[in-house]
C-alpha cells in the first residue's frame, strides 16, 4: 500500500516522518501558530481520515501543492473531525492551527490510489438527453449543448404535465463517475454519462412544489468495503454546481462548503426567510458543563430587542444542533422577523451545539442521561440568567433528523419541562438496541401503550425520504407517529415537503412549526 510522507512544518523548523494510513500521529499546536502537514499521494487518490482535538478548537484546512487554499475541514472545531478528500496533484497539505494553542491526533485510515478504485455501473434516461444523443450520434458536439445550458442554469427543468417537472441534473467533464449529494431521492444517485461525452446526467419527475438543496460529487472514489465506507466517500468530491444560478450560502469559504438551490414555482412560502432588514435579535452566551454528560459546551441564546421575561406569550425554543440551526437557517434573525411581523410571540431561542457527529449521535437518540440534564440542569439554567418564569405549555423542544426524534422522545420522558415538541425530519425509523414492537416503529409503540401526556406536537417530513431497503424511512415512520399520537388524543399538526432531508426546506419549517404551536396572524 502507498504510503504518506508527512512533512510537519510550525515557523521555522521542519520535523520530517512518514504516516502510513491507520498510524496515528499526536500534533502540538503553538498559539496561533500554523503547522502544515505535507501529504504525498498520486493525483486521484482517495483519502479517508480523522482529527481528534478533544477540547481544543482549531481550524483545519487542506492547501494545494503551492500552498494556496483548497478547501475547508473546520473553523474552530472539536472533538472528532473527519476528512474525505481525493488528492489534486502530487502533493498538498493539511493545515492545523488554534488561536489558543493545544494538540491534536491525527490519522490517516484509507489510501485508495485512482487505479484500486472501482467504477460504477451506469444507466441512461430522460428525453432532452436522449435528443443530445441523437445529435451526437450524427456528428455533432456538446458545445452548443454547455452554451445553452450556461445561459439557462442548473438544474434543466422541463414541464410535464399537470403539476409536474422533469428535473435533470448535469456535470461536465468528470472522469470516471459523478454523483447526486442530496436531490430528490432517499440516496445519492449516480449520474450516467452520455455515450463517451463530457456531459454527465440525472433526471427525476418532481412535483412544482419542490424545495432542495444539493451538490454534485464529480469523481467519487469507490473503494472496496461496505456500503457505508463506499456511501461516505462523496464527502470527499461533494461540491457546488458551477452552473447553478443559487447557491447557498452566498458566500463560501470554497466550492466544498457551498450548496446549490432548485426552488419550482409552487414551493411554499418560507417564513421569516430571507430575515427582514431591520432584524436585530439580542445574544447571549455561556458555556455548560455537564459533569454527568462529561461534556462542555457553548450555549447560543437569542431573543428580540428589550424583551420582557415575564410576558406570559413569550415562547422558549430549544433547538437542537444549534450550530446549523444559526449558520444554515439563519435562525435568530428569521425569528426575530416573526415577532416583528406579528406572526410569532417574542421567542427566546436556545441553541445547543452537537458538539461533533459522535456525541450527537450518542445523545439525541433515546439518552436518558441528556434528557434528565436538559430538563434538571440547562432549562434551570436558562430561566435562572433570564427571570423567565418555568412554563412548559410555552416551552418547546426542535430539532431535525437525530434532532428531531430527541425533541419527540425528551418531550415524552419529562412532559412537566416541554410541553411541546417540534420534529422536522425525526429519524422514527430508531429503536433502542433489541426492542420489540411487532413491526410498529418503536416511537409510536410507547404512545400508543402510554397514558396520554399533556404534550403538542408539530411533525414534518419531505416526500423525497422514503425508505432505503426493507425498512420504513424517516416518511413513512413520521405520518404512522402522527396517525398514533391523533388517535392517542393528542394535538398533532403536520406539514409535508416535496423535499429530502434539508436544512434548505427545515429553516422553513422550523418557522411552520413555532406558527401552528405559538403563532399569531398569517
Amino acid at each position: 500500500m502507498a504510503l504518506i510522507a508527512l512533512m510537519v512544518q510550525a515557523g521555522t523548523g521542519f520535523a520530517e516522518d512518514r504516516l502510513a494510513p491507520g498510524a496515528p500521529r499526536l500534533v502540538d499546536l503553538p498559539a496561533g501558530q500554523p503547522v502544515q502537514l505535507g501529504i504525498e499521494a498520486p493525483s486521484g487518490s482517495y483519502l479517508v481520515g480523522r482529527i481528534e482535538a478533544g477540547s481544543d478548537k482549531i481550524d483545519a484546512n487542506i492547501l494545494a501543492g503551492d500552498g494556496s487554499h483548497f478547501r475547508q475541514l473546520a473553523r474552530a472545531g472539536h472533538g472528532s473531525i473527519r476528512l474525505y478528500v481525493v488528492s489534486e496533484g502530487p502533493r498538498m497539505f493539511l493545515e492545523l492551527s488554534s488561536e489558543a494553542g493545544g494538540r491534536a491526533e491525527v490519522a490517516l485510515d484509507q489510501l485508495v490510489p485512482p487505479e484500486a478504485q472501482i467504477a460504477p455501473d451506469m444507466d441512461y434516461l430522460s428525453p432532452r438527453m436522449s435528443a443530445l444523443s441523437k445529435a451526437l450520434a450524427k456528428g455533432a458536439d456538446t458545445a452548443d449543448f454547455w452554451a445553452t445550458v450556461a445561459n439557462e442554469g442548473t438544474p434543466l427543468v422541463e414541464p410535464d404535465g399537470e403539476g409536474q417537472s422533469i428535473v435533470t441534473f448535469l456535470w461536465r467533464g468528470a472522469k470516471r463517475n459523478a454523483r447526486l449529494f442530496g436531490g430528490p431521492s432517499s440516496d445519492h444517485d449516480w449520474l450516467e454519462r452520455l455515450g463517451d461525452s463530457d456531459v454527465w446526467y440525472k433526471s427525476f419527475r418532481v412535483p412544482n412544489d419542490t424545495r432542495l438543496s444539493y451538490k454534485i460529487a464529480p469523481d467519487v472514489p469507490v473503494p472496496e468495503g461496505d456500503a457505508w465506507t463506499r456511501r461516505v466517500a462523496i464527502l470527499a468530491t461533494a461540491q457546488v454546481d458551477p452552473l447553478n444560478r443559487q447557491p447557498w450560502p452566498e458566500i463560501a469559504p470554497d466550492r466544498f462548503n457551498q450548496q446549490s438551490v432548485l426552488v419550482l414555482p409552487d414551493a411554499p412560502e418560507q417564513p421569516g426567510t430571507p430575515p427582514l432588514p431591520e432584524a436585530a435579535p439580542a445574544f447571549q452566551r455561556f458555556t455548560f458543563t455537564s459533569p454527568r454528560l462529561g461534556n462542555s459546551r457553548e450555549i447560543v441564546l437569542s431573543h428580540p430587542q428589550n424583551f420582557d421575561p415575564a410576558d406570559p406569550e413569550l415562547v422558549v425554543a430549544l433547538i437542537f444542533d444549534g450550530e446549523r440551526a444559526i449558520s444554515d437557517m439563519k435562525a435568530p434573525h428569521m425569528l426575530d422577523s416573526l415577532t416583528r411581523q406579528g406572526r410569532l410571540p417574542p421567542v427566546l431561542s436556545v441553541f445547543i451545539p452537537s458538539i461533533d457527529s459522535e456525541t450527537r449521535a450518542r445523545e439525541l437518540p433515546g439518552n436518558a442521561d441528556f434528557a434528565d440534564v436538559l430538563a434538571g440542569e440547562l432549562l434551570p439554567q436558562i430561566l435562572n440568567r433570564t427571570g423567565i418564569p418555568p412554563d412548559p405549555q410555552r416551552t418547546v423542544l426542535a430539532g431535525a433528523s437525530y434532532g428531531g426524534l430527541g425533541a419527540a422522545t425528551i418531550a415524552i420522558r419529562h412532559p412537566e419541562a416541554f410541553g411541546n415538541a417540534l420534529s422536522m425530519s425525526g429519524s422514527f425509523w430508531w429503536a433502542p438496541k433489541g426492542a420489540k414492537t411487532d413491526g410498529t416503529p418503536y416511537v409510536a409503540a410507547q404512545i400508543a401503550e402510554a397514558k396520554p401526556l399533556p404534550i403538542r406536537f408539530f411533525l414534518s417530513a419531505g416526500s423525497f425520504e422514503t425508505s432505503r431497503g426493507d425498512s420504513d424511512g424517516i416518511l413513512q415512520t413520521s405520518r404512522i407517529l402522527r396517525d398514533t399520537l391523533r388517535l392517542r388524543g393528542y394535538d398533532a399538526a403536520w406539514r409535508e415537503y416535496a423535499a429530502g432531508h434539508d436544512y434548505l426546506v427545515w429553516r422553513g419549517a422550523l418557522a411552520d412549526g413555532l406558527i401552528a404551536l405559538f403563532g399569531g396572524r398569517p
